[in-house]
């Protein structure tokens, strides 16, 4: 069983993106350090995380735009492989946060998402 654990979308003006959401939404941007230019995580007024709003450069450069809902699922590995098997593509190479893995694919459809496989420890 899988659920939406996050949601970002990458842009080629992130930094004008970011006022819009913070003017529309009362979002609050907190920045992550991309080298050299910032990413961000967007946040509720009461500081909880919303979503992330990414420059389409650096390790995003390769992503569609639009929102990516990311789905948690029990096994990367073996989903991944699903996805192949059943006439979805894999976009980029799997990434890490901390011990959580994930990695951006698009379904039949031409619908992007991406897949998260939380780790241990």
């Amino acid at each position: 069983m899988s659920d939406s654990s996050w949601c970002d979308i990458t842009a080629e003006d992130a930094d004008s993106l970011v006022t819009f959401y913070e003017t529309v939404m009362g979002w609050k941007k907190d920045p992550v350090d991309m080298g050299g230019y910032n990413d961000y995580v967007m946040l509720k007024p009461d500081g909880t995380p919303v979503g992330g709003i990414c420059h389409k450069r650096g390790v995003n450069a390769s992503l569609p735009g639009g929102w990516i809902n990311y789905f948690t699922v029990d096994n990367l590995e073996d989903s991944l492989a699903a996805v192949k098997a059943r006439g979805g593509k894999v976009v980029g190479d799997v990434r890490h946060h901390g011990n959580d893995s994930f990695c951006v694919i698009v379904d039949p459809s031409g619908a992007a998402c991406a897949l998260y496989e939380k780790g241990s420890g």
